[in-house]
């Protein structure tokens, strides 16, 4: 006769296994309100610059150093995560960087002039840069190997919705409370996240960490500040001094950095993952859809608002196709990436990207708002198809031996690329825009803007063009061991990199 069905053994190992989950619920939960807060701000900072433009009385090539140095500061720090974490354990750098943050949105709200913004964005990206891989390492250390894809799905909910509700919850507090409540949105989420992981967050046991590349982080940071700030005064005069001298102190930061880089035992930056042609080209094509992307992004809030007169929360629901686009097709990347490979999945998203930004370089102030989010929603969806599957390309491609380093590296390096690519197209907007605004000799001066617009959606699509080319000579990377155990430890320590 056989027993009651729950004391059998496969009942037994359901009740055990939904044990489980019910208990990392809590650290999950405070890990889970951490990232969302961070994605959050930066959607929701997004669709206020052209409000902010108008409240500082500061032309946009200024303002945009609100979102340039909050992506260089996260880039700054990202590669510290993994050493921080074994010199004061995981738990008390993570509830540290949540404080560091929070205090830095406080700060934004506390905002009088564009300096003390730009100063107080880079606080919060100090803090926000490591809040995401300390979290995704202390999720694989807290959940079994083989209960990480149900954790991770759970985990995927802030990296999804934030994007979403950031420019609707933006518009909305632009339109109908103060700009000041853009950032103040993050200090009760940040208290909310510093008691649930002060209270449930687990300590582990510290590690001795390597020795840290101080040169490297000296150096640095200077490299991709002064390159991104010749980047940007290039976009109005490539020849001028300012344009010069920038470019010059960063190339000159930039080649000791490598060499800083390539002598280092432990670097801050694994740069020999380079000797791995397939790696290199890989990285280069993430790059060009990171800035064609990100550069892109940020044009539509103020095309919407600046030109076609929309108001703050009309935009963050225009908006709304982008995110659903990739909410829908990044999984069937996913998906298709163990059957087919990343080649053609990337292809495809590449013409999807560069058709959608082909057709808004030849927008006119009479194009009807559903064809803008009909662009909207392809560009999300090239976004979802090509991003993860690079993503995972990347660390495939990369030599075995250096696997576990290669996360912080591309990173810090798509945060980088996301802070030229802003700061280049922010300021050949503004320039282009007034040149063009200088010789109009129309009715309707909005005419030469929406020109100026094309124009620099023109060099968006060229950059995903370029992407096209490359990913047509994509190599096909072995499939990853099959062996569970393997395939968790190898995951494992690049997350812990991360």
């Amino acid at each position: 006769m056989t027993g009651p069905k729950a004391s059998s053994p496969a009942g037994h190992a359901a009740t055990e296994a939904e044990f489980s989950l019910l208990k990392l619920l809590p650290p999950l939960l405070a890990i889970i309100i951490g990232m969302f807060m961070v994605i959050l701000d930066t959607t929701v900072v997004n669709n206020a610059i052209p409000s902010l433009v108008i409240e500082f009385d500061t032309p946009l090539h200024t303002l945009q150093w609100a979102v340039t140095g909050y992506t260089l500061a996260l880039s700054a720090v990202i590669p510290l995560a993994g050493w921080l974490s074994d010199r004061f354990s995981p738990k008390r750098v993570f509830v540290a960087t949540i404080i560091l943050f929070t205090i830095g949105s406080a700060l934004c709200a506390l905002a009088t002039n564009p300096t003390e913004l730009i100063i107080y964005r880079v606080i919060q990206g100090l803090g926000g840069g490591m809040v995401a891989p300390i979290g995704m390492a202390l999720v694989f250390r807290l959940s079994p190997p083989d209960k990480r894809g149900a954790v991770m799905g759970v985990l995927g909910i802030p990296i999804l919705l934030a994007p979403a509700l950031g420019p609707v919850l933006s518009g909305y507090f632009v339109e109908y409370v103060s700009w000041q409540w853009i950032f103040l949105i993050n200090v009760p989420i940040g208290v909310a996240a510093v008691i649930v992981g002060l209270r449930y967050l687990p300590v582990f046991d510290r590690a001795k960490p390597p020795a840290l590349d101080i040169l490297g982080m000296i150096l640095g940071p200077i490299a991709f500040a002064m390159l991104a700030f010749g980047v940007s005064e290039g976009g109005a005069d490539w020849g001028s001094a300012r344009t010069l001298s920038g470019l010059i102190v960063g190339g000159v930061a930039l080649i000791l950095f490598i060499i800083v880089e390539l002598r280092h035992r432990q670097p801050l930056l694994e740069l020999r993952v380079f000797r791995s042609l397939a790696f290199t080209q890989g990285i280069v094509l993430l790059w060009i859809l990171f800035a064609a992307l990100f550069g892109s992004i940020i044009l539509f809030p103020l095309l919407l608002q600046q030109v076609k007169g929309f108001s703050p929360l009309e935009t963050g629901l225009i908006l709304l196709p982008q995110a659903l686009g990739s909410m829908l097709f990044m999984p069937i990347g996913g998906r298709l990436y163990d059957r087919i490979g990343a080649k053609p999945i990337v292809i495809a998203g590449t013409v999807f990207i560069a058709t959608a930004l082909l057709i808004m370089s030849q927008i006119t102030l009479d194009r009807p708002t559903f064809a803008i989010m009909a662009n909207l929603f392809l560009l999300g969806a090239g976004m979802g198809l090509s991003m993860m599957t690079m993503n995972t390309y990347i660390l495939s491609a990369a030599p075995r031996e250096l696997v576990n380093r290669v996360t912080p590296l591309t990173n810090s390096a798509q945060q980088v690329v996301i802070s030229f690519a802003v700061a280049g197209l922010t300021g050949y907007l503004s320039s282009h825009t007034e040149s063009l605004m200088a010789s109009y000799t129309g009715s309707n001066p909005l005419e030469a803007a929406v020109t100026g617009f094309g124009d620099t959606f023109l060099l968006t699509s060229g950059l995903a063009m370029a992407g096209f080319v490359i990913a047509l000579f994509m190599r096909r990377i072995q499939p990853a061991p099959k062996d569970a155990k393997q395939a968790g430890a190898a995951a494992e320590s690049a997350m812990a990199s991360h």
